[in-house]
């Protein structure tokens, strides 16, 4: 019987955990979302954070290869709770960090790019939402990755060879909490919308 018991717990445990991510079309969570999802799912157990962390979940997760061998962990949430998880993100961050040894953490709001209209489907369907085009979602990314820091200003520059590299301001009051990620989230947002870009904190615009 107490081998039956400790199963049991062990199951619901598990049950529990899968709870805290709902994947598209039911599909079963890789090891990494496993863990992610236990973790999330320890910190609303065993922290204060569980009134916050009851009603969230994510959508996906994947570790990304960013410079010098080091590994990031993107987590994916549902566009309608992402303004919950970033009321505790700092705090998320910070214990997941921890518990995964240095891995840098983000949160991104999973969004589905719609493909431009062709006129023949243009006449049939409503008409594509703004913030459902490539540009609007590759611009929403950016924001979600660089939170809680504001992008004060945007340059591209074209290279020789026709090449864009996107250089991205931030509010310099932040440097200090994220310098250390500004290459982390170039390499998850070249991951993610295949584009090249810079963060840098220029002095306070006039």
């Amino acid at each position: 019987t107490k081998l039956i018991l400790l199963d049991s717990l062990l199951q619901e445990k598990m049950a529990l955990a899968r709870g805290k991510i709902i994947k598209a079309g039911n599909e079963e969570p890789d090891e990494i979302e496993k863990q992610i999802s236990q973790a999330l799912l320890d910190l609303e157990v065993n922290s204060d954070l569980k009134a916050q962390l009851r009603e969230l979940h994510i959508t996906a997760a994947k570790e990304v290869d960013c410079s010098g061998g080091k590994k990031a962990i993107v987590i994916f949430v549902p566009v309608p709770q992402l303004k919950l998880f970033q009321k505790i993100q700092t705090r998320l961050v910070r214990e997941l960090e921890k518990k995964f040894s240095g891995k840098h953490v983000v949160f991104i709001a999973q969004r589905r790019i719609l493909p431009k209209p062709t006129r023949k489907a243009n006449k049939l369907k409503q008409k594509r939402p703004r913030s459902r085009t490539l540009q609007a979602v590759h611009n929403s990314i950016l924001d979600d990755l660089v939170y809680p820091a504001e992008i004060v200003g945007k340059r591209i520059r074209i290279r020789l060879d026709g090449s864009r590299l996107f250089k991205v301001h931030l509010d310099k009051s932040q440097q200090t909490n994220i310098e250390h990620k500004v290459e982390t989230f170039s390499s998850v947002y070249k991951k993610l919308t295949g584009k090249e870009v810079n963060f840098e904190f220029p002095e306070a615009y006039l």
